[in-house]
């Protein structure tokens, strides 16, 4: 049974921290490290981690003396790292007892080099809110549909704490940009290995993914809470322009082949960041990038992204 690292970031986790780490520390596949970095809690969470090293061998942990945010805190744990396996996981969810074991016959049953999975939404309660994460975010038909990086290029389908990793792609995923809040530990280490290796999808939820009050981060949605339709296209834009920027910047982590569409996907967003009412140039790129998104969602952004002076009028009757 090969030892794999287990990758636990808190910060003011005293809630559910402890059911967390029981259901961590009960799970068949039992060689594991569990590494543990808190951030400058200022809660009981470090008194906590203390009382469950002593109990177990297996826990190591750090105290951060500066807070770091919580994409470099896992930056940190990553760089911890001895095994050739880590798995990444959150301070407040429970994870199934099977979840590594599960996760690492999906590895090698696929020779992939990240496997992840859909999780069940529940309360602070553990009670049932949704019970796939995935279907509640409409991203199961991408999943299904899309291979390694055409999934990931244009937003994010992969939750950090579903996360099983061989480590040898570390050296390229490390250090993880900070430059924009769009591109989160998660999509960064999922978007680097995507095209470099294989990814894996577990279909069947293994976490309790749970959601409360003091979550770092959730399930919101900003453009819904949005009542001018300039505003969804400036986040809808704002968001693209980022992400390609942090791309172009990072060319020499990625494939040749796809260093000059990083650059392609980035002069579209400046583009059409200047167009207020139509954009009739550059279709192709645009095409390229959403060609894998349902027609719905392809329609809505090609709408929004170069037919705003339509979108504001359809906007206003929606209202």
């Amino acid at each position: 049974m090969e030892q794999i690292d287990i990758l636990l970031a808190t910060y003011n986790g005293e809630k559910y921290l402890k059911e967390q780490i029981e259901s961590i520390l009960n799970q068949t596949h039992t060689n594991f490290r569990l590494i543990i970095s808190d951030d400058c809690s200022k809660d009981s969470t470090r008194d906590i981690i203390r009382e469950y090293a002593k109990k177990d061998k297996r826990i190591k942990y750090y105290f951060q003396d500066r807070n770091l945010g919580y994409v470099k805190n896992f930056e940190f744990l990553l760089s911890t790292v001895q095994n050739e396996v880590y798995a990444l996981s959150d301070q407040d969810d429970v994870w199934e007892i099977e979840k590594i074991e599960k996760y690492l016959e999906k590895m090698k049953l696929e020779d992939a080099d990240l496997v992840f999975g859909d999780l069940e939404i529940v309360n602070e309660n553990l009670e049932t809110i949704n019970k796939s994460f995935n279907t509640y975010m409409n991203l199961k038909r991408k999943i299904k549909k899309c291979k390694n990086y055409e999934m990931l290029y244009l937003y994010n389908c992969v939750t950090g704490c579903t996360i099983l990793a061989k480590s040898k792609l570390l050296e390229k995923i490390l250090p993880i940009p900070t430059n924009t809040k769009h591109i989160c530990h998660d999509y960064w280490i999922a978007l680097i290995t995507s095209v470099h290796g294989k990814i894996a999808y577990v279909e069947q939820p293994y976490i309790k993914y749970r959601q409360h009050g003091d979550n770092q981060v959730g399930i919101k949605k900003t453009a819904q809470n949005m009542k001018n339709f300039q505003d969804i296209r400036n986040l809808f834009i704002q968001v693209k322009l980022e992400l390609f920027r942090t791309t172009v910047e990072n060319n020499n982590r990625f494939p040749e082949e796809i260093q000059q569409r990083n650059k392609t996907s980035l002069q579209f967003f400046e583009m059409v960041s200047n167009k207020k009412n139509f954009n009739f140039k550059e279709w192709k790129t645009f095409y390229n990038l959403y060609k894998n998104e349902s027609f719905k969602y392809f329609i809505l952004n090609f709408i929004i992204i170069n037919l705003p002076f339509i979108g504001n009028i359809l906007f206003k009757i929606r209202i």
